[in-house]
């Protein structure tokens, strides 16, 4: 046997790393002379290939890196940021000629083919490992915090403040970093969760090409540059997925807030997990002085020396199951997300920080396993618990990097199918399947006992609340159960009736599960609850809280109660589909009030007497604009502010400014998570410019961006819409107006162009949402002959003849109904819309209720598809599904009649 064919032998998979010579001798023969002369080289170059498809791929795409690897190959110590910083800086100046976003993913690829290598040659430690992968992210995101800056510079002038001296200086910039890049645990293919803090509001000097703006402007604009230049995919791929989720007001807050505002929020609104999230974070790139100065001052509401060992984990311990419940229908071992997996490891060492991390500050540390050490250290983890849980965490994350450096993908998933574990296990340096199937079972039980041993000691479930697939875990003796006689939920254990609410309503059982001290006394006969006024419900929960958090607490535990009583009732059939949806858009309606109280509020606690300087008007699109809010649905909205004249407290910001810092709020106590939940996802994508716009506009650039700049779409999109809270008189003038541009503009517009336009974002979404791998799929939504063909039907006659919908009801029914009695539709027409509406929003109803909010049937899941067709009237299943199939089929061929294909 040669060299060659012992060295290939020995690979964990010798046919890709054979393909990957025979491909590198076609294309680049000079560099596979340059193995065959090096056999160490030949070596390193082949496992890599063997162990990854993505590097091989980047090997034959670039074949200098082959040279490049051979002088880098021997480094075992760690680069440090300013070391790869340097490199990254030679690299630009060789390959000039690149966009930055393109030489950005490049250089990061080159460096990962060198840290991939130690990797598999175990020349490392996985933290070794992890912290050279997060110090390369660190230099990238100041190299592109620089070439932001510069760009940004040159068009505005360099942003000022004024310091305490009253001298005139740069604002400086810091770019946080949570999550594994802020512990400097990254992954090969992990999202990098940001925050982008500046020092002090200000404005530019005027110097730049376009003038100054605000430093809030400013720092913006530079946050959106550095997420372009890191974030946006090209033919190469971007070099990072950036995450801006966990930021300040989540979607909807600002990419970039003052570090004043930050602290701010930290200490009077974020929620408790938003506050555990701060344990894993620090500067990655910009100004450490400034991260220093907001972590000195959020660190006592993240580490409080007030909270009680139990409480901090049983906040944990609920984020935990808010995960398990997310992966119940998972049939893959998720190394990260599954039972004993990473983030249980994760979860162990922040519960335990923030159980004990105030009064001992020794334990506040971001690092996972430095945390397990210290812990340990301190006789809150025993010697054998930290051991088990050290390997467990160095095997599950080496798993979870081949899995991930296979083809690039942020996947956490074992796979099901024998060979490919086969394949994991040879790459992991295991003799088999075996093996690997013997260490996973081993390490991820021995997490799940600590884990369990760890948050049994706040009260919480314990082995049964590890399996969320089986009814034992809503038998927990802290689960409400239900008095069939009384029609009330109570903390008193009743298995059958709450048994059968897991079997055939699993997500319901859980949400009861998970706000047991909501749901108990809950009633499901109360005479009144036909006449329950949600207002005053949620406005008297409120009244009586002295601060934001609070208010918010409060806010969300009226709501999901007034929730949960009708999502019961609704399981229990004791509603009708139109009496849920009139109560659930009540409800909404009510929140939305609620949270605009909650908004004034604060500005006025704030700022002073500011909230009487501006009124909102808040307008539905979407299921709330036609009143027909379902489970789990967003609330499409656009927002509009208007001044008023009263006077403006001094040092305040201006009314428009007040009006988007209003609108955070807003959206901010509908829609983040906290420990007693959120209630609704809020979604502001539809107003004028989209994402790019800010979030509030005023009443007459509303009105002027629908009269001029208005696309057919957005025409589409706001025939439904309905003034749904805030000032009562703007609210009605703006849709009043809105609603007569729209049909006045569309009215200008040839009927063959409108049904044109109109079938093609049509069928765009029906291509844009098919899927090959998932063919048999069944779409009720946008798949062909489903409710988007009805709606956009609907929307297209409407603006054609037009016909607004009517103040008293504005559903897609009674949009049928006015169609047919127009003319606009013909008799069959109108009863295969209005027959295939009302059975497809009947099933999407009932698929709400059993499997949560999805467009496509579950047809995998047995239970849950005869526990639709039986509540769909069905005998069968395959009844069911005939009858759905006849009607999609009837539904696409009057769409394609009415559009003209």
């Amino acid at each position: 046997m040669t060299a060659t064919e012992t060295i290939l032998r020995d690979l964990p998979d010798p046919e890709a790393a054979e393909r990957f010579i025979g491909q590198l001798a076609e294309k680049h023969p000079a560099q596979a002379r340059r193995l065959e002369k090096d056999r160490s080289l030949f070596s390193d170059v082949v496992t890599v290939a063997s162990h990854s498809p993505l590097l091989a791929s980047t090997l034959l795409q670039n074949p200098e890196y082959i040279p490049w690897l051979s002088r880098k190959r021997a480094e075992t110590v760690v680069r440090n940021k300013e070391e790869l910083l340097e490199s990254l800086a030679r690299y630009s100046l060789t390959n000039s000629q690149l966009e930055p976003g393109v030489l950005l993913s490049r250089f990061r690829r080159r460096e990962l083919l060198r840290i991939y290598l130690r990797d598999i040659r175990r020349l490392g430690t996985i933290a070794e490992i992890t912290e050279e992968i997060s110090n390369l992210a660190d230099a990238i995101l100041e190299h592109a915090l620089r070439l932001a800056a510069q760009e940004l510079d040159n068009r505005y002038g360099q942003p000022m403040e004024t310091d305490e001296k009253g001298r005139s200086k740069r604002a400086e910039a810091c770019i946080v970093s949570l999550g594994k890049l802020g512990s400097r645990e990254l992954n090969y293919a992990s999202d990098i969760d940001l925050l982008f803090l500046y020092s002090a509001e200000g404005s530019t000097a005027e110097t730049g090409q376009r003038g100054a703006i605000t430093n809030r402007e400013y720092f913006i604009k530079l946050a959106e540059t550095v997420i372009k230049l890191i974030g946006q995919p090209s033919g190469e791929g971007a070099a990072y997925r950036v995450d801006m989720r966990l930021r300040p007001h989540g979607r909807v807050g600002p990419l970039a807030a003052s570090v004043a505002d930050t602290i701010r929020y930290y200490r009077t609104e974020a929620a408790a997990w938003e506050r555990q999230v701060l344990i894993r974070s620090r500067s990655s790139a910009g100004s450490e002085h400034l991260f220093q100065q907001f972590f000195k001052e959020v660190e006592p509401s993240v580490f409080s020396t007030d909270i009680s060992v139990g409480d901090a984990l049983r906040g944990v311990s609920g984020s935990k199951q808010k995960i398990d419940i997310e992966n119940i229908t998972s049939k893959r071992l998720n190394v990260k997300l599954g039972i004993g997996g990473i983030r249980e490891i994760e979860f162990i060492a922040q519960a335990l920080q923030l159980a004990y991390g105030g009064k001992d500050r020794w334990l506040r540390s971001p690092h996972t396993l430095i945390t397990l050490s210290r812990l340990g250290d301190r006789g809150h983890l025993i010697e054998s618990e930290l051991t088990e849980l050290a390997d467990a965490y160095a095997f599950l994350r080496q798993a979870e990097h081949i899995l991930q450096m296979e083809n690039g993908l942020q996947t956490h998933s074992v796979p099901n199918d024998p060979e490919k574990r086969e394949l994991l296990a040879r790459r992991m340096h295991l003799s088999g399947r075996d093996e690997l199937e013997q260490a996973l079972q081993t390490h991820t039980g021995n997490v799940n006992r600590i884990f369990r041993r760890v948050f049994d000691n706040a009260g919480e479930s314990g082995n049964e609340a590890s399996d969320l697939s089986s009814p034992s875990v809503y038998e927990d003796v802290n689960a409400p159960s239900f008095d069939p006689e009384s029609g009330v939920y109570t903390s008193e254990n009743n298995e059958n009736n709450f048994a059968h609410l897991a079997q055939n309503f699993p997500r319901i059982a859980a949400m009861l599960a998970g706000n047991a001290d909501i749901a108990n006394g809950l009633s499901t006969d109360r005479p009144e609850f036909l006449d329950t006024d949600y207002r005053q419900i949620l406005n008297d929960a409120i009244a009586d809280a002295s601060d934001l958090r609070s208010e918010l607490s409060a806010l969300r535990r009226a709501g999901r109660r007034c929730l949960l009583e009708i999502l019961v009732r609704d399981a229990e059939e004791k509603l009708t589909l139109r009496e849920s949806k009139t109560r659930q858009t009540r409800l909404a309606e009510a929140a939305m009030e609620a949270a605009i109280t909650i908004s004034k509020r604060e500005l006025d606690r704030r700022y002073g007497p500011v909230s009487e300087t501006f009124d909102l008007a808040i307008m539905g699109l979407g299921k709330l604009g036609g009143g027909g809010v379902d489970y789990d649905s967003d609330l499409d909205l656009v927002i509009v502010y208007e001044s008023r004249s009263s006077k403006q407290p001094d040092g305040a910001p201006q009314p428009a400014e007040l009006a988007q810092r209003a609108v955070e709020i807003f959206v901010n106590a509908l829609s983040a998570v906290t420990r007693e939940g959120s209630l609704y996802r809020v979604d502001l994508r539809l107003r004028p410019h989209g994402k790019d716009g800010p979030l509030t506009v005023s009443h007459e650039a509303f009105a002027d961006y629908m009269q001029n700049s208005s696309a057919i779409w957005e025409l589409l999109a706001f025939v439904k819409l309905r003034s749904v809270g805030g000032n009562p008189e703007l609210a009605k003038h703006v849709e009043k107006e809105i609603r007569e541009i729209i049909h006045q503009k569309a009215a200008q517009i040839d009927a063959k162009e409108l049904a044109a336009e109109t079938r093609r974002i049509r069928m765009g979404l029906q291509e844009q949402r098919a899927d090959i791998r998932r063919s048999r799929d069944i779409d009720i939504k946008y798949g062909a002959g489903g409710m988007l063909d009805i709606y956009f039907a609907t929307r297209f006659l409407q603006l054609k003849a037009n016909l607004p919908d009517s103040d008293n009801d504005r559903s897609t029914s009674a949009s049928l109904k006015l169609l047919k009695d127009s003319g606009s539709l013909t008799d069959s027409q109108y009863e295969t819309l209005a027959e295939g509406y009302d059975f497809l929003s009947a099933l999407d109803h009932q698929q709400r209720l059993t499997v949560g909010r999805a467009t496509r049937l579950p047809v995998a899941n047995k239970q849950a598809m005869e526990t639709i067709s039986h509540r769909m009237g069905s005998t069968s299943v395959d009844e069911f599904l005939g009858t759905l199939a006849v009607l999609m089929t009837d539904i696409r061929a009057v769409f394609d009649e009415i559009t003209g294909r």
